[in-house]
């Protein structure tokens, strides 16, 4: 059974009615019971139109058939003395239903029956069902007539009453058949909305189990066709947020991962390069120092060539510097227009890859689409480059970069080494790509390009390409 919650879900009202209130099942019911109510009311109004109508068209029949038992009797009895033929009359005409008739001798008294007709009132319809069905009462006097001479009146009375007895019998026996109808059918019907009903609660218990973020909830299919095909959707929408919250889980560690892998490569490369650099800058620094401490004037020739090699080295730490940096960040986003940008970072690979034949095309671009566009692009053109020298082996790169109709940016990036191999795995640098393409509502797709690779960017931009909604972290 569904009750009733304890506190109101969101969406309602502050001061929910009492309607809105009540379990489903429950207003159900009534609206069951308010139907059956209406429809017993309609029955009644049927049952006292026809009543009425059967009862003046009995009343009619009645009368009709009275006044010519009367006139019979009268004709028969033509040759019987004035006081046997009122008795004979009153004998005939008395217990007749529907009318009742009094005899009258040509004095104007009532002749006396022998017995008075009992009536059984143990079964009296109300007043107000009597109201309601008895028609207008009626009365006939018939004169009657012996031999041309008068000796008394017949007078004719309606008498509906046993009618209406018979009606209201047929009406309290027709209530209470219906009454118990209805009670066992409503008591079905309870049952059944319970039944029907119950994957409802189910359903939300399921809602309650995902709201609290455990996406393990499955509901078993009901019986019927309709909620079978929510359960089966509630469980699909389940199954998607549990690999959604795997695949965050995935590209969280992954983030991390890149995150560690990056800090590491930055304290290797400090390490390394740098490391000497300082060290030789401090062994020149000592030398100078002793040179102009030293008691003899210094030589000249010396301190030149210290100071030399310290400016050799200051350069070398500052294109290490200036390396690292655009690494972490290139400096020119933002300061020149794009296509100069990647004009540079194909200089940059053409200098550190002199294997490697590097080309590119991006007249077809603007000046920039936003700062995360930018970005994004900028990094999948240098990661991609980058798996193509490193795992591609590729001796020619090509980049094309253009705008397409709809307001979409296309990217395609391709190179003649080894091809995409059948146990090939996406690392941190592809996955890294996709989920920045995908977070701007774009697609990446990969593919052998016979020979070498084939990568395929897609990116729509909005109209306002200023416009800088940083979404994506920088890495």
């Amino acid at each position: 059974m569904m009750t009733a919650p304890a506190s109101n879900p969101p969406g309602w009202a502050t001061a929910p009615t009492l309607w809105a209130r009540l379990p489903t099942r429950t207003r159900m019911i009534l609206l069951v019971l308010a139907i059956d109510l209406l429809a017993a009311l309609l029955s009644c109004g049927v049952i006292v139109l026809n009543a009425r109508s059967a009862v003046e068209v009995e009343m009619k029949a009645a009368l009709a058939n009275v006044e010519l038992l009367v006139s019979d009797t009268i004709d028969l009895a033509q040759s019987a003395s004035p006081e046997t033929l009122l008795q004979t009359l009153r004998l005939r005409v008395q217990g007749l239903r529907h009318v009742r008739v009094t005899v009258l001798d040509a004095s104007g008294a009532v002749v006396p029956a022998p017995s008075p007709r009992l009536r059984r009132d143990q079964h009296d319809p109300p007043r107000w069902f009597v109201a309601l069905i008895a028609p207008a009462t009626r009365q006939h006097e018939l004169p009657i007539v012996v031999q041309g001479r008068s000796i008394g009146t017949a007078r004719i009375t309606t008498q509906p009453r046993d009618e209406i007895d018979e009606v209201w019998g047929y009406a309290v026996s027709l209530s209470l058949a219906s009454l118990l109808v209805s009670l066992g059918l409503l008591a079905a019907l309870y049952v059944a909305f319970g039944r029907v009903l119950a994957p409802l609660t189910q359903v939300a218990d399921g809602l309650t189990q995902l709201e609290r973020q455990d996406y393990t909830a499955r509901l078993a299919p009901p019986a019927s066709r309709e909620l079978a095909i929510i359960a089966a959707r509630f469980n699909s929408v389940a199954q998607a947020l549990s690999e959604t919250r795997a695949a965050n889980g995935r590209l969280n560690r992954q983030l991390l991962s890149a995150q560690d892998d990056e800090r590491r490569a930055t304290a290797l490369e400090l390490h390394d390069e740098f490391g000497p650099c300082l060290f030789a800058l401090e062994a020149n620094a000592a030398s100078v120092i002793r040179m102009a401490g030293a008691v003899a004037a210094p030589d000249r020739a010396k301190l030149t060539q210290r100071a030399e090699e310290i400016s050799t080295i200051v350069g070398q730490v500052q294109t290490l510097n200036r390396d690292l940096l655009n690494r972490l960040r290139p400096h020119a986003l933002g300061q020149v227009p794009l296509p100069d940008c990647l004009v540079l970072l194909l200089r940059d690979f053409t200098r550190r890859h002199s294997g490697t034949d590097f080309a590119g095309a991006f007249d077809g671009l603007g000046s920039g689409y936003g700062d995360v566009t930018d970005l994004t692009v900028f990094r999948c053109i240098q990661e991609s480059m980058t798996n193509a020298v490193r795992h591609g082996r590729a001796g020619r790169v090509t980049v094309e970069a253009h705008e397409e109709a709809h307001a979409r940016l296309v990217i395609t990036v391709r190179d003649d080494g080894g091809g995409i191999a059948p146990d090939h795995r996406v690392g941190l640098g592809l996955s890294g790509m996709r989920e920045r393409v995908g977070a701007l509502g774009g697609t990446l797709v990969l593919d052998n390009g016979w020979p070498g690779t084939v990568v395929r960017i897609m990116i729509p931009f909005g109209s306002e390409r200023s416009e800088d909604t940083s979404a994506i972290p920088d890495a």
